[in-house]
């Protein structure tokens, strides 16, 4: 059996659905599932049952795993309780890590593109003690992923006991199915595909940099389902330890993403643009784009769906559907 943590969430679900098309059924979930839009994720799949998260550490005594898969995580770059983040971002992994290494379970774990912060110090993902300690998040949610990854490294530096396989994925803009239930966090194209779908205009940001255009602001956007196949990729190749960044390695604009929209809607498009939050002044990222090598380098030799024709499939296949869940 596969643990999923966090798996009615947005990358959790659609781990699940991947492994539901390798066949795989004997999964646990671990989720809160209070609140109808995270249970719809799950309506097609097929596992074997719902852990609490309140039961999970009770729930794995005397339990063998083939792997534990760790999504779950207060994922909100907005959020600023430090106590509730903690736990959930740290103390709690931490735990799974100790119950993975005593019960020799391979453990992967979600890290975050947010550790690298304004990106001026760039995103090559070397996961030695002394470059994580570089990294300098512009939020809560940053600096909680940053400080569990810089404990998983430096216990593995320290040739103290470890999971037979450890990873820890650094995702970067992940866009797709299932990601409904994220309010504010949903990606800019979710949040924009009802109002292009009505034929009004979408909004983007301003630019508040005159080397960058309107609009113009660089992501790497990766599809949910690549980034599933990533985390399926490294089950099956139990020797391939470390963080990783987990994007496609080609950064575009959010001009680019609206284009791919519109035409993906068969229409021309229409945007606008706004001033960007005061909220946002000071903090915000104008550049993400992975550095793929050592991913490459540990063997993964997958092509990552070019934008557009990753759009083009959340329109067709999700998005513009009664029914839009994976």
């Amino acid at each position: 059996m596969i643990l999923v943590t966090g798996g009615a969430g947005f990358i959790g679900s659609n781990l699940v659905a991947s492994l539901n098309d390798r066949g795989v059924t004997e999964i646990a979930v671990n989720d809160h599932l209070g609140s109808l839009a995270k249970e719809r994720n799950l309506k097609h799949r097929r596992y074997a049952g719902i852990v609490s998260p309140d039961e999970l550490f009770r729930w794995l005594e005397d339990r063998k795993l083939e792997a534990i898969l760790h999504m779950g995580a207060i994922s909100s770059t907005t959020a600023t309780d430090e106590k509730a983040v903690m736990e959930a971002n740290f103390e709690l992994p931490m735990r799974l890590l100790d119950w993975c290494t005593k019960t020799r379970t391979p453990f992967i774990y979600a890290s975050s593109a947010a550790t690298y912060g304004d990106g001026t110090a760039g995103f090559d993902d070397n996961d030695s003690p002394e470059a994580l300690a570089r990294l300098r998040p512009l939020n809560l949610y940053g600096r909680s992923k940053q400080r569990f990854d810089l404990a998983v490294v430096e216990r593995a530096r320290s040739r103290v006991p470890m999971p037979p396989q450890w990873a820890g994925l650094k995702f970067f803009n992940v866009f797709g199915p299932n990601e409904y239930h994220k309010d504010n966090m949903r990606s800019v194209l979710c949040k924009a595909f009802p109002d292009a779908k009505a034929g009004r205009p979408v909004r983007l940001f301003r630019s508040g940099r005159p080397d960058i255009p309107d609009g113009g602001q660089l992501r790497d956007f990766i599809y949910v389902l690549d980034a599933a196949a990533v985390v399926l990729w490294l089950l099956d190749h139990p020797r391939v330890s470390g963080i990783y960044n987990v994007g496609t390695g080609e950064a575009s604009s959010f001009n680019d993403m609206m284009q791919a929209l519109f035409a993906a809607l068969k229409r021309p498009p229409n945007i606008e643009y706004i001033d960007m939050p005061a909220e946002l002044s000071g903090r915000y990222q104008y550049l993400t784009q992975a550095k793929m090598e050592r991913l490459r380098a540990a063997g993964y030799d997958a092509a990552f769906t070019p934008l557009e024709a990753a759009v083009q499939d959340y329109v067709t296949r999700f998005l513009d559907r009664p029914d839009p869940y994976r």
